[in-house]
């Protein structure tokens, strides 16, 4: 994993079985070094929190608008021709296509002559299905590039994004599918070099996969049907990663261990996990997580005059809809009628609307002390006055915050670094080289937890929720301040059934929904979930009409169906395919 890339080469040299494992190791460093701060297709701020109701754009105002993601935020000007829409699919195929050359590369290998080829070739398997379940999640038909594709350019464009024969979309998703099937016969359980992906990615892809398939669309995107027969398929594949629980997979006993680069690699939760670094200077971009190279805090902490640890550029702020989504009613569950009559920008003004910086950066008592919380509120969005990365002697202070009047100033922290991570690198840009952890433990028991419900057998699923509510109640270690007190008023209770709820079919699926929603906030699930379970009009529509009457931005925000579901495949693509691809709807 240590071998250094350096460019594509012809067909006739570095044909030694010795040579393959540099081809292996091209597809996962292109995975790790996109250039663009609005190109990756495996960073999900901008496409899942930033497109759904967890999170502003942010950054210097509205007319701030790098990859056009203002645009992307509101959905109504969306269009061929926006920003960060050409660069993500001309990157994926990248990555692909560095999987194919090292498929087509061991082909010509025995395993006696390439002992590692089969893990090689699941691993590149792998790579593609995900780099490819990615672009069908991002724009739904996508060409279906393999090992067998060959030639020059020509033979790429010819490949259609959509097989209109074929009637819908499920014969991608077996693609996909099957491909991570293979990769998981193929793959070991164990690996010796971290970050490579080992057999539980692949089941897992598996499951998830699945997953997707079973919830049916018409044409316009709209969900129609819930195969419950693939629903069910899937739970073997979820069992194969559950009956390994307390051995290669398991629960953190805090959820922040997630969060923190000195976990890079080194949890159970983690299946799978993107690897970044500070000291791969072979490359002009580095190995830093530069896609998500806005979202640091601005101008801050000051540690000598004029110096500043963070520079850059204050993109990604947390709603306030999603801010409130963490509050708990007197039994420590989620306030799911009411959560949203209130925000934080109504305790932190003065009669003239302007804010009273001394509220704000005295942690806003009114509003926070109003309520109780669910501690993963701490471990997922910081206020000022609150501590930084479980920092009590760091409090995130307002002048972190760009442009508070359009975002407010509240912050999401999973993806950010403590100042004193040894993470953090600055070029006019602003990276850390934290691990992005693709694949949890979590994700798993709350599959689980989904199909159950909808197979209506919602006793069961309950333990997983509860599993995953009684860590989040045993996650307060960090979340204290100087004093020793606790931050924020945490109080969170699993669900019992006849005590504090009633444990119907449709209760669990929102109580299902809600979970998935805490435990995975800002980390870009938000928009593909809703997108999953066919609810994307309704909770976007209905998010702009509360968010409007707090910031006048909202204005132009509308989500139209059968068409915002997806994006539009970028101009300069349908210009190469030379026809062969079919548009989206309603673009």
């Amino acid at each position: 994993m240590d071998i250094n890339p350096k460019q594509v080469l012809d067909q006739n040299i570095l044909n030694k079985p010795s040579d393959i494992e540099g081809f292996v190791t091209a597809a996962y460093a292109r995975m790790c070094e996109m250039g663009s701060l609005d190109s990756s297709p495996y960073m999900y701020w901008w496409s899942g929190s930033m497109r759904s109701d967890d999170c502003y754009k942010g950054g210097g105002g509205v007319a701030d608008a790098v990859g056009s993601f203002g645009n992307i935020s509101l959905f109504t000007y969306v269009n061929p021709n926006t920003g960060a829409l050409d660069g993500t699919w001309y990157n994926s195929y990248q990555v692909i296509q560095r999987c194919n050359t090292a498929i087509q590369r061991m082909a010509n290998f025995t395993e006696e002559e390439l002992p590692n080829k089969n893990s090689f070739m699941g691993e590149m398997l792998f790579i593609r299905s995900f780099t490819l379940y990615r672009l069908k999640k991002l724009w739904k038909y996508v060409p279906y590039i393999d090992e067998n594709v060959v030639g020059m350019s020509d033979a790429f464009e010819a490949v259609p994004n959509r097989e209109l024969d074929k009637g819908n979309d499920l014969y991608l998703w077996q693609r996909i599918l099957d491909d991570f099937k293979k990769a998981e016969e193929l793959l070991p359980l164990d690996q010796m070099d971290k970050g490579r992906v080992s057999r539980n990615a692949a089941t897992a892809m598996v499951a998830r996969t699945i997953l997707n398939m079973a919830y049916e669309q018409d044409d316009r995107h709209q969900v129609i049907n819930i195969n419950k027969e693939l629903l069910a398929e899937a739970l073997p594949y979820i069992d194969k990663i559950i009956d390994q629980e307390g051995g290669r997979v398991g629960l953190e006993s805090d959820f922040g261990n997630n969060f923190l680069v000195e976990y890079d690699n080194a949890t159970k939760e983690s299946i799978w996990e993107l690897q970044f670094a500070l000291d791969n200077n072979f490359h002009t971009a580095g190995r830093f997580n530069r896609a998500e190279g806005l979202n640091h805090p601005w101008m801050w902490p000051e540690t000598q005059p004029g110096n500043f640890v963070f520079k850059c550029c204050d993109f990604n702020h947390a709603s306030y809809t999603l801010t409130n989504a963490f509050k708990t009613d007197e039994n420590g569950l989620p306030r799911f009628e009411d959560y949203n009559e209130d925000d934080y920008g109504q305790y932190i003004k003065n009669s003239d609307g302007s804010y009273n910086l001394d509220i704000v950066n005295s942690g806003a008592k009114p509003y926070f002390d109003k309520y109780t919380w669910d501690p993963r509120f701490s471990h997922t969005i910081v206020a000022p006055g609150q501590p930084w990365k479980y920092d009590p002697d760091l409090l995130f202070h307002s002048t972190a915050t760009r442009d508070p009047i359009t975002y407010s100033f509240l912050k999401p922290i999973k993806d950010m670094p403590h100042p004193d991570c040894g993470c953090i690198a600055y070029d006019g840009w602003q990276f850390n080289s934290m691990n992005k952890k693709m694949i949890r433990y979590d994700d798993v028991l709350l599959w689980k937890a989904e199909i159950l419900i909808q197979l209506d057998r919602e006793m069961e699923a309950l333990p997983y929720i509860n599993q995953i509510r009684t860590r989040a109640a045993n996650s307060l270690v960090r979340l204290t301040q100087a004093d020793g007190s606790y931050t924020m008023n945490y109080h969170i209770a699993t669900y019992q059934p006849g005590i504090n709820c009633n444990w119907t079919k449709d209760f669990a699926w929102k109580a299902l929904m809600w979970e998935n929603r805490l435990e995975f906030a800002c980390e870009g699930h938000r928009f593909f979930d809703l997108q999953r379970w066919g609810l994307l009009e309704k909770t976007m529509n209905e998010y702009f009409a509360i968010e409007r009457t707090r910031f006048d931005w909202f204005n132009d925000a509308r989500f139209t169906a059968g068409r915002d579901e997806y994006f539009p495949i970028s101009q300069p693509q349908m210009n190469y395919s030379k026809g062969n691809y079919t548009q989206n709807p309603g673009y």
